[in-house]
């Protein structure tokens, strides 16, 4: 089984950038931790600042997995493009947010991509991500 996780802007800084709402540690350092947990599993791993580059690499998941694992970061709440990449795939979507959006500014409270996701986990800290891969494990089996 091949899962992919894609993560957008800023989320390169994780451990570095406000520890307070997204933790203090790396997301290639948690990565690892999920290799080890799931062994079993194919994981890819790709993220970017960049809006048209998480476009193309949403498009070119559905080649290269069987689920995908998205968290679009500030991406989530404005571009159409993001939303409509999203719509386009077969395979089943979790959407991740880190932090409670809800919680956070009204122009989070927004998702382009929610519409299209198989499912949506948010504020669990990095444990969504967990959560996110043992329920495309169940769906997929």
């Amino acid at each position: 089984m091949r899962i992919a996780i894609i993560n957008g802007p800023n989320l390169n800084k994780l451990g570095q950038r406000e520890p307070e709402i997204y933790g203090s540690q790396s997301f290639d350092s948690f990565l690892v931790k999920l290799e080890q947990k799931y062994s079993d599993l194919e994981l890819s791993y790709q993220q970017s600042n960049h809006e048209g580059e998480l476009v193309d690499f949403i498009q070119n998941t559905e080649e290269s997995a069987d689920g995908l694992i998205l968290n679009a970061a500030a991406y989530t709440h404005t571009s159409i493009a993001i939303g409509d990449a999203v719509g386009t795939l077969t395979i089943p979507v979790i959407e991740v947010h880190i932090s409670n959006v809800f919680a956070r500014e009204p122009e989070r409270h927004k998702s382009m991509v929610s519409a299209s996701a198989t499912g949506v986990i948010v504020g669990l800290g990095l444990h969504g991500y967990d959560l996110a891969i043992q329920h495309l494990k169940k769906i997929l089996k």
